[in-house]
């Protein structure tokens, strides 16, 4: 009985010999000794945590190969292995988590709106509040700098780039014909509805390897990936009427929206400068439906929509004005997946189809084109490390064209190409620290219909100077086949180029973000032809070039006065190219060298309303006067615009609005038309380009019908 004790102070002897002490100290990259970080084995209860020194100490029974682990809010998780006897006088330093919300921002040239992202100068809501875009989510865009006001036309001009330099994607996918169609003078909208898009990506240069054929910019609309529960949406408007409903299931969802347009109304109570035949009438449906899987997401999209008009518009060489006659149909479809394979590697895949037929009668001419397009893309990413992530896909473009032409003196000329283009892109983001990070890409592309291969690289740096500033750096070079129009008539040509760089501060701190801008933009190749419109017979080139340089200023505030929100845009554009019939190198007459834009929004609680205002100033526009000797010679007045919108909310489900557009009237001028043939003083009479009205007016009535009875169309006007 007395052995008992004698062993059991033998084996506490042994155990507490057994033991080991591990120990160190914690730093940071700057070897200041970090207090309060975590350390332990893993997989144990063995472990301790830093004192005010940094220095750690804690005894373990476990012996062999382990695996010790130090973490810190803010910092990478250090790991490492090995005999933990030798785990003595350890020194570990942290590197920042390159992670965090504080970190560096690649941001040079981008412009973000949603919830997802760290740096956001535009909100979800912002799309369809703002008073002048009339729930058009390119509207909101002109708002901000690198934009140019091109009143007449309606599409995205980036810094001194055609509108035809701006390519759509819809969760990463090619949108083909994204503006609905429209007239002389009356400014186009986007096809898609904007309360189906929860991010919005606007890149005004240097944009991703991932993205091609867009010689200026490229614009990222990112659908909702779920809904928040079961609605219907009614809407009652002064142009017509529009009605949605979204189910919802435990793994999937369908969202399904149908819109009608008719400004027959519109026009009978305030009449307008043209002579409406049949007025603008458009019906559209568009449907999302989503599915859960065990790794990823499934989306389907599909948009329809129809449009007619005909309409008689004044015309200096024709007494009785010209008639204009348009039947547009258009058809889209999108799908994609996004699911992960494992803990490194994600994938995404995703495919669109566009029908368009557009058939257009003007005087005497007919023209009938169908457009057949298809995207195809497939990317894989590989997350390495925090530090370290690679993206690398392909994809494919087709397209399809054929126009069948006919007037008084030709029957059915037909006129069309086939423009199939395969690309392939491969990225790196590398994060050095939390102050330092680059991405570097390069695409190549080949056309098969030039029979040519151009390599483009890309690349882009960001520092942070301050906990609430950065700089980035960007340079990329682009390549866009030439379009429709002209492909359509001639095929022996190749790729339009452009080289960006571009340099970018911004202050981002508690609900206030300014960001200031320089670029600089090199043309090469671009196509010429020596008649005034691209023609059968004309004789196409790629010597055309040109340059755009200038500097842009945005500042947001929505923190100093109370519920106001406020941003100011300004851009200062310097641009010149020789291109399409010009006989020398000009700036263009889409470009302005001036352009402003002030947004507010102020919520007034006691009248349970929203009340917003958008200011748009923009200096004049070149034009070519005949009576004078030159090339876009002359230029027009500015252009001036102030808008007012008021949202009432009659009950937290039903919702009044209006808006009016151009409140105060300005008679703006987008250019000049000039007779064919001089007067009897040998004079060129004129006429101004005038918007057909100079102000709109718009009245709706919003009504949700939702499982909580709180949410409200707010975020959709």
């Amino acid at each position: 009985m007395q052995k008992l004790p004698i062993i059991f102070i033998t084996c506490l002897t042994l155990q507490i010999t057994a033991q080991t002490t591990v120990n160190g100290t914690v730093v940071n990259s700057k070897n200041t000794p970090i207090e309060g970080a975590n350390i332990y084995l893993e997989g144990t209860y063995d472990g301790g945590t830093t004192n005010e020194k940094g220095r750690f100490s804690f005894k373990t029974n476990e012996t062999g190969s382990q695996t010790l682990m130090a973490s810190y809010l803010s910092y990478e998780t250090f790991t490492m292995m090995g005999d933990v006897s030798y785990m003595e006088n350890l020194s570990i330093k942290l590197r920042d988590d390159v992670n965090t919300l504080d970190a560096v921002v690649l941001s040079a040239g981008t412009f973000q709106a949603g919830d997802n992202s760290k740096v956001n100068v535009l909100k979800p809501l912002d799309v369809v509040t703002t008073a002048s875009a009339l729930g058009d989510f390119v509207g909101a865009l002109q708002t901000l700098p690198g934009t140019t006001t091109v009143a007449e036309d309606g599409r995205l001009f980036v810094r001194g780039g055609d509108a035809e330099e701006t390519q759509i994607f819809i969760d990463g996918i090619r949108v083909f014909t994204p503006y609905t169609p429209t007239t002389n003078n009356a400014p186009t909208r986007g096809r898609y509805s904007p309360f189906l898009f929860d991010g919005i990506t606007f890149s005004t240069g240097g944009y991703s390897a991932e993205f091609g054929q867009a010689l200026s910019s490229v614009l990222l609309l990112n659908t909702i990936d779920e809904p928040d529960q079961e609605k219907t949406d009614i809407g009652i408007m002064s142009v017509g009427a529009t009605l949605g409903n979204t189910q919802k299931w435990e793994s999937s969802s369908l969202s399904v929206n149908a819109s009608y347009i008719n400004l027959a109304p519109y026009n009978a109570l305030f009449p307008n400068r043209n002579d409406w035949v049949s007025p603008f009438e458009t019906f559209s449906g568009e449907t999302v439906f989503r599915k859960k899987t065990n790794l990823g997401l499934f989306k389907l999209y599909g948009a329809f929509d129809a449009t007619n008009f005909e309409v008689i518009q004044e015309d200096i060489n024709y007494a009785d004005g010209v008639r204009i006659k348009l039947n547009n149909k258009n058809l889209y479809f999108n799908s994609s997946y996004q699911g992960t394979l494992n803990d490194m590697w994600s994938v995404f895949g995703g495919m669109s189809y566009t029908l368009a037929n557009n058939k257009l009668n003007f005087m005497d001419s007919s023209i009938n084109d169908i457009q057949n397009s298809l995207h195809a893309k497939l990317k894989f990413k590989n997350r390495i490390s925090n530090r370290l992530k690679l993206y690398f896909g392909g994809e494919y473009f087709l397209t399809d064209f054929e126009e069948d032409y006919s007037d008084t003196t030709v029957n059915d000329a037909r006129y069309g190409f086939d423009n199939n283009i395969a690309a392939v892109f491969a990225e790196a983001d590398v994060f050095i620290s939390k102050k330092l990070a680059f991405k570097a890409g390069i695409r190549g592309t080949y056309s098969e219909l030039f029979k040519a291969f151009n390599l483009a690289p890309r690349l882009s740096l960001a520092y942070k100077t301050s906990e609430k500033t950065q700089i980035s750096l960007a340079y990329g070079n682009f390549y866009q086949n030439p379009s429709s129009n002209v492909l359509k008539f001639n095929q022996n040509l190749k790729s339009q180029n452009t080289t960006h760089y571009i340099i970018n501060y911004q202050y981002n701190a508690d609900r206030k973000i300014f960001r200031a801008e320089a670029y600089y933009k090199k043309y090469d190749d671009l196509v010429k032809y020596d008649t005034e419109f691209p023609l059968f017979d004309s004789a196409f080139n790629n010597n055309g070039y040109g340059s755009a340089k200038g500097i842009d200023f945005f500042w947001r505030d929505s923190k100093t006065i109370k519920n106001l929100d406020y941003w100011v845009s300004y851009s200062l554009l310097d641009t010149e190219r020789d291109y399409k019939n010009y006989p020398s190198k000009a700036q263009p007459n889409f470009a302005n060298t001036h352009n402003l834009s002030v947004v507010g929004k102020y919520w007034i609680n006691d009248w349970r309303s929203q009340v917003g205002f958008s200011y748009a100033f923009a200096s004049g526009r070149t034009y070519t006067n005949p009576n004078s000797p030159g090339f876009l010679n002359d230029k027009t007045k500015s252009f001036n615009s102030l808008s007012i919108n008021w949202a009432y909310l009659i009950s937290p489900q039903k919702i009044l609005y209006a808006s009016v557009n151009n409140v105060l009237g300005f008679k703006n001028i987008n250019g000049y038309q000039y007779a064919d043939i001089p007067n009897e003083n040998g004079q060129f009479n004129r006429r101004a380009l005038t918007p057909a009205t100079d102000q709109f007016f718009f009245v709706g009535f919003f009504w949700t019908i939702s499982d909580d009875k709180k949410s409200n169309q707010l975020d959709n006007l």
